[in-house]
């Protein structure tokens, strides 16, 4: 959430930044959170005055009675007892024009950073580096979900009987591979400085209201009603939310953490090649890394973040690319995004692997996230996170890119984990 003093200071760069993000109506938006903020700074002014003429006359009243003047007591009674009641209805109108407030700023998504490049979408993206292993395919090579089926990997269709579609059965080989980069990624974040998590995989709205799920992908998510509780889209809501009112000491930064979770999301509901197979699922498996940290050290995290991300991607032996994302394509809560695309030689297309993000002070000022300077002064953290990595479009390409007559080839990074180094 953009902080009422970024939106008051630097008006003319929040509505630039806005309109790098394509939000609709920004002007008018700002222009209203920029009056109810006015509201409520005039209406707390006034009732501060109100206050202290309540507290001054509540003072006099018991020496007029001492000194016989009755009349004067009485009328500073009646003063305080007006005051007062003018005061509930100044309360309820600061109140509400608070609350107004609050509600119009969680509609409004984060700035993009200067370098964030100016487009509307997808192919707007401007591509940062490729890089990785060139797979020779035989010439009848197949799509994953074929291939699931020929070595008997994963069951599309039993998911579909127990769940539904987009809830695949992992069996056999496949159940295996998927623990071994689960353990594989876990493994490497701790080795990056990462301390491992084991989080609810369910949140209170207060959590998702913090890392910016809610109010804007409220319709993306699964509600379970009767707690009012929410399945998780990424373990980056409980991960974040650990810090939700926290103030860190400086020495402490930056946190890191990760943790591996199912995940949950109701946005696999169209059709056709891009959606088959693992290529977009309701449920699967992810290893996130979260980042808290000091404003001036984010950048050289998020740095550090993407270079993980890359040297899991070198270590699995996929083609990969790195892309800057345009201010039309980055998420509600992101001031700068890189996205990390495996290719598939199969399907002939890039599958999106991971998203690693800085969102500056934006869910910390949700979360009233802060951190005490050497200098004792409080200020907000800067939060940062990335997939590293997510799994069904990882065992899409790692099974499309080495499929040979023999079989299906096990990186070597992955055969300690996995037991064996072929699926045949």
């Amino acid at each position: 959430m953009l902080t009422i003093k970024q939106i008051t200071e630097n008006t003319e760069a929040v509505l630039r930044g806005l309109e790098k993000k394509h939000f609709k109506h920004a002007k008018e938006t700002i222009e209203e959170v920029i009056s109810l903020n006015d509201k409520r700074r005039s209406t707390q002014n006034q009732l501060d005055k109100n206050l202290a003429e309540v507290n001054s006359l509540s003072r006099t009243i018991g020496g007029l009675m001492k000194e016989g003047k009755k009349e004067e007591a009485e009328a500073a009674r009646t003063r305080v007892a007006e005051l007062k009641e003018v005061n509930k209805g100044l309360d309820a109108t600061m109140t509400q024009a608070a609350a107004d407030m609050q509600e119009l700023l969680y509609t409004i998504p984060n700035v993009p950073y200067e370098d964030v490049p100016e487009g509307t979408g997808a192919d707007d993206n401007v591509v940062e580096k490729t890089g990785g292993m060139q797979h020779e395919l035989p010439k009848d090579a197949l799509p994953h979900w074929e291939l699931a089926k020929k070595y008997d990997l994963i069951d599309f269709d039993l998911g579909v009987k127990v769940t539904g579609a987009g809830f695949p059965v992992y069996k056999g080989k496949g159940a295996r591979l998927q623990r071994a980069l689960i353990n594989f990624f876990l493994d490497e974040a701790r080795e990056s400085g990462y301390t491992e998590i084991m989080p609810p995989t369910v949140v209170n709205s207060a959590s998702g209201y913090g890392t910016g799920q809610l109010p804007d992908k409220e319709g993306q998510m699964y509600h379970c009603e009767a707690d009012d509780l929410y399945l998780i889209p990424t373990a980056e809501v409980p991960v974040t939310n650990i810090y939700r009112d926290v103030i860190l000491e400086e020495k402490q930064l930056p946190v890191k953490n990760c943790a591996y979770t199912q995940c949950f999301r109701r946005e696999a509901g169209s059709y056709g090649k891009d959606v088959r197979g693992l290529n977009r699922l309701h449920e699967f498996s992810k290893v996130e890394l979260v980042c808290i940290d000091k404003p001036e050290h984010s950048r050289e995290s998020h740095k550090e973040m993407l270079d993980h991300v890359e040297g899991l991607l070198q270590k699995l032996e996929l083609p990969y690319r790195i892309l800057r994302l345009c201010g039309g394509d980055m998420s509600f809560t992101a001031a700068l995004c890189f996205d990390f695309e495996v290719y598939s030689e199969a399907q002939k297309r890039w599958l999106e692997v991971s998203s690693v993000s800085n969102f500056d002070t934006y869910q910390a000022n949700r979360l009233k996230c802060r951190y005490r300077s050497a200098e004792k002064k409080t200020e907000l953290c800067h939060t940062l996170n990335g997939s590293a990595l997510a799994l069904p479009r990882i065992v899409a390409a790692l099974l499309e890119n080495n499929q040979t007559p023999e079989g299906i080839r096990i990186p070597k990074a992955l055969v300690p984990y996995c037991g064996f180094d072929m699926i045949d």
